[in-house]
């Protein structure tokens, strides 16, 4: 099933429960546009309340780049004052705001450049599957730019505060092997492998109880937010939730007759 989108810079479609994003603009090595960032939100809102989906990958088309950042051409048409600013940040941040809010498994699959931007990005997943040859980096020391609070701790909560400084201050380019040494991406993979890896893994995670799988994303996010009170009680519903269900008894029994079991998210 193919998603019908307002852009033909960003691709949807479903396949064995796992929802594809593609950011679809390699002759700017996927640098991400307004309308791109109207598909993100479009997309991922769809995967959030399609109950079929049980998680999410997205990948750069081309092979070339993941995401190389924002796509600066349209700058001077679309963010060139303060009112335009403020539209495109609407847009943006509902994009955004949809790659946080989602609770089902989000994997990156990285083939080539993921900076800037792309790497802020890439970092919305749970876990990054990279080629050898991905480089990963935030230049934005280089173009004078400034980093907003949020997207810098998360960055240092995955890698940590020294690496974080790192990242930022040298404005380097690291390679994949550096990049899962500091737990920037979680495997590398090569170029004939990766994709068939990814679906592998994709559907593993689709088999299993996509209730846990959902409190335990929301734990980990909880905890990344130092454990906030209302998002603990969240959590804590969620895993109440888990022992009331259906899968849960599914999962006993398959247990007690060796069988694969079989979860609905009930």
């Amino acid at each position: 099933m193919e998603l019908d989108l307002k852009t033909e810079r960003m691709q949807a479609h479903v396949e064995d429960g796992i929802g594809w994003m593609i950011f679809n603009n390699p002759a700017r090595h996927n640098a991400l546009s307004l309308e791109m960032w109207q598909g993100i939100g479009d997309i991922i809102e769809h995967y959030a309340t399609n109950e079929e989906i049980r998680v999410v990958v997205m990948r750069g088309a081309g092979g070339k780049a993941f995401v190389s950042g924002a796509d600066i051409s349209e700058f001077d048409a679309k963010r060139a004052n303060v009112e335009q600013q403020q539209s495109y940040g609407k847009v943006a941040g509902r994009g955004s705001m949809w790659l946080a809010k989602l609770d089902k498994p989000l994997i990156g699959l990285i083939e080539g450049y993921c900076i800037g931007g792309g790497l802020a990005t890439a970092l919305a997943a749970d876990v990054r599957f990279a080629t050898p040859d991905s480089r990963f980096g935030i230049p934005a020391a280089k173009l004078g730019l400034g980093y907003e609070y949020e997207g810098l701790a998360k960055l240092a909560r995955i890698v940590g505060p020294s690496s974080a400084r790192d990242i930022m201050f040298s404005a380097r380019f690291m390679q994949a092997d550096e990049a899962q040494r500091i737990g920037l991406i979680n495997f590398v993979e090569s170029r004939e492998t990766i994709e068939d890896v990814c679906i592998d893994y994709a559907k593993r995670i689709a088999g299993n109880a996509p209730l846990t799988v959902k409190a335990a994303k929301a734990a980990m996010n909880a905890w990344e937010r130092n454990g906030r009170e209302e998002e603990v009680n969240i959590v804590n519903n969620l895993v109440n939730n888990c022992f009331d269900s259906d899968d849960y008894k599914e999962g006993r029994s398959a247990f007690r007759e060796k069988r694969t079991p079989l979860f609905r998210g009930q």
